[in-house]
């Protein structure tokens, strides 16, 4: 298999070639770098936040979008599949890398992440790796600059010239798009984080509905996590059974039923004070390869049509 980095590289060329019909914006910072505007000076858009998904597995899942439901309403879903769990989602699409200048907070996603390999998963994941190009996508309300690009560059081990941002804000219809792409990520790392080896989840497909486009990063955070504890649902096929599989869903928290902005508010915002179990799919099924089948948790649309509604 090619370095991820070099195929999300080829996504991005990809989105620079169609930036007008993906309604995007692209730059050059003094340094080189390069900088994809999805949804920051840009409201986005779904197609804009399916390709940017698609960056950030490094091409390595399959995304699409279709019509679904809540609450008896019309709501665009996102879907992501992939056979390529543990590198797909824990290696490339997770978002772990805290991007923080002077200026400038962002949070980083996508396969640049692997050519730093400092965070847990790639210790998992026993993948580590090696390019001139890192493809890191920054969720935040600014474009990032000139000394995001640097870091970035001193991290992984390339030259500035190397470095592709394609940035986007929670409050942006890329980012509701995005965010609904993550609920199969969120399934293989809560069993991940559970114990589990992720080189033995064989396949991941989640889809979960599109929140509507919040009015700050804040309410944006809030609503598309409601989109994914409440209305997110996954299916993994793993290797071999496990004694925590209730644990995945997101009703394993003691929270659930609440909505994100209220538990949000309830710490101040502080997310290192949230009980983690809540960033999860609803409902899980988990088939053991020639074994049993587990469904545990359950959807919530009475939290989820109040939370799109506000």
């Amino acid at each position: 298999m090619e370095a991820l980095n070099r195929m999300a590289t080829d996504l991005v060329d990809e989105a620079i070639d169609f930036a007008e019909e993906l309604t995007l914006e692209v730059g050059q910072l003094e340094t080189e770098a390069t900088v994809v505007d999805f949804g920051v000076g840009t409201p986005g858009g779904v197609e804009a936040g399916l390709m940017l998904a698609e960056i950030q597995t490094a091409g390595l899942a399959t995304v699409q979008s279709n019509l679904g439901e809540v609450a008896g309403t019309p709501r665009t879903h996102v879907e992501l599949s992939t056979d390529y769990p543990g590198l797909a989602l824990l290696g490339s699409q997770k978002a772990g890398w805290e991007v923080t200048t002077e200026e400038f907070e962002g949070l980083g996603s996508g396969p640049a992440r692997a050519l730093v390999a400092e965070e847990e998963e790639f210790g998992r994941l026993g993948y580590r790796e090696e390019f001139d190009f890192a493809v890191l996508a920054i969720e935040s309300d600014q474009l990032p600059d000139e000394a995001v690009a640097a870091q970035v560059a001193e991290m992984a081990g390339v030259p500035e010239s190397g470095v592709f941002l394609p940035a986007y804000a929670s409050a942006s219809i890329t980012g509701s798009v995005n965010a609904a792409a993550r609920a199969a990520e969120l399934a293989t790392f809560r069993l991940s984080e559970l114990g589990y080896d992720p080189l033995d989840i064989l396949s991941a497909h989640g889809r979960a509905p599109v929140a509507p486009v919040a009015d700050s990063e804040d309410a944006a955070m809030a609503a598309t996590t409601d989109a994914l504890a409440y209305g997110g649902r996954a299916h993994l096929t793993v290797e071999s059974e496990f004694d925590r599989f209730e644990e995945v869903a997101s009703t394993a928290a003691d929270t659930y039923g609440d909505p994100m902005a209220d538990v949000f508010e309830s710490v101040d915002w502080e997310m290192a004070e949230i009980d983690t179990s809540v960033f999860a799919p609803a409902q899980v099924t988990i088939d053991v390869r020639g074994g049993s089948t587990y469904t545990v948790g359950e959807t919530h649309e009475d939290v989820l049509a109040e939370s799109f509604e506000d």
